[in-house]
């Protein structure tokens, strides 16, 4: 048996921030990342229409890119002030990923963060508030989704957290928001949807109803990131639909070793923080052609290349048109190919790569990839990567 599973509402569109003044309930916290939702005038939007049908607020600002336990544990203990029955989480995917945990040690005080990483190990949440989501980066899609990434920064890991109940009650993709975005961020936001995408796509776990929205989205990532980088808004308006669309594909039919491998590297190297989409976008040509030494795998990333016009004589041939074509959009807007462009010390990779690849393959997206792999063949992955070697194994 099967579960597909989406927000109880979803709002999108010219203005969709508006549906806030049909939204019932006493308190909302509002948990928000940097200062750009304050800088162009989206949080007092917020707090106006909440306001306007009698519902009370308060903010909880600061959640940092990739998220610490540390920043979750303070805006629970800020719910638990406050009491809110709506949390209300708008930005990037950090604060609303945040958020996410923020609401479980919430309503549950005494759980342990380490009871949380085991998959759909939550408690039943909705018993103190609500949750309502409005993203706006144009990437991450959590505001559809069963999953939250948080950073233990001590063990340099990040952990996905996955549980239906973290599923948002209402999400609002309104398209002004994601107008707001740098290059750099549309970049990288739009390269992990596209890996939501194609990982869904091929997952052992898609479905009948994970499909289509897979191949929509491609087909809109395909069609609109690179015009969306250039700053055309119509484009940026599609791509804010796409990636959310992904998001759903994904929430449903899990990922692939790309986000393992994403997860378990992020906060790894002393050089810098590789952010996720970044991450993502470098790895998924080698893992594309790792996984499609596996029959069925490759065929559906046939069915991929196909589906976005691209012309070959034969499933092999599908398959490296659509790493090249993935290659093309990461030159295209700047993002490097390889973990030593990336500019990672070798000696620092050959330090780390071992207890790197052993915590990728434990990683929870590990189990739906379409071919299985060990540490000793993951660490031989990361090995291409970081020199740009052709996987041939």
């Amino acid at each position: 048996m099967y579960r597909f599973t989406l927000p109880r509402d979803l709002y999108y569109g010219k203005d969709a921030l508006e549906a806030l003044k049909t939204i019932k309930g006493k308190k909302a916290i509002i948990v928000l990342g940097g200062g750009s939702m304050k800088k162009f005038g989206f949080v007092d939007k917020v707090v106006s229409y909440l306001n306007e049908v009698g519902i009370e607020t308060q903010l909880f600002e600061g959640v940092e890119p990739d998220p610490s336990v540390e920043t979750v544990m303070k805006g629970a203990e800020a719910m638990r002030d406050f009491e809110p029955d709506l949390i209300v989480a708008m930005g990037g995917g950090s604060p609303i990923d945040a958020a996410k945990a923020m609401w479980a040690f919430y309503e549950y005080p005494e759980v342990t963060f380490e009871q949380l990483i085991t998959p759909f190990s939550f408690p039943e949440l909705r018993q103190k508030a609500r949750f309502i989501a409005i993203p706006s980066t144009s990437g991450t899609a959590t505001e559809v989704t069963a999953f939250s990434v948080i950073t233990d920064y001590q063990k340099g890991i990040k952990y996905p957290l996955a549980d239906f109940n973290i599923t948002p009650d209402v999400a609002i993709v309104d398209p002004a928001l994601a107008e707001t975005m740098p290059a750099k961020l549309v970049a990288h936001t739009g390269m992990d949807a596209l890996t939501h995408a194609i990982e869904a796509y091929v997952s052992t776990l898609h479905t009948t109803f994970t499909d289509p929205l897979a191949l929509k989205a491609i087909d809109i990532v395909d069609r609109k990131l690179t015009k969306s980088f250039d700053g055309d808004m119509e484009a940026r308006e599609e791509m804010h639909y796409g990636q959310c669309l992904a998001g759903m594909a994904f929430s449903n039919a899990l990922l692939g070793i790309v986000h393992s491998m994403a997860h378990k590297t992020g906060a790894a190297f002393s050089t810098g923080h590789i952010t996720h989409g970044l991450a993502n976008a470098m790895y998924l040509p080698y893992v594309i052609k790792y996984n499609s030494k596996v029959e069925e795998a490759a065929e559906r990333y046939a069915d991929i290349a196909k589906s976005i016009g691209i012309t070959a004589e034969s499933t092999t041939e599908y398959v490296d048109k659509l790493r090249a074509r993935i290659v093309e959009l990461n030159d295209y807007m700047g993002i490097p190919n390889t973990l030593k462009e990336f500019g990672i010390i070798e000696e620092e990779f050959n330090e780390k790569i071992d207890a790197i690849a052993e915590n990728a393959v434990g990683d929870a997206c590990t189990g739906s990839n379409p071919r299985a792999i060990d540490p000793a063949t993951m660490k031989k992955l990361f090995t291409c990567i970081y020199y740009g070697i052709e996987v041939d194994f």
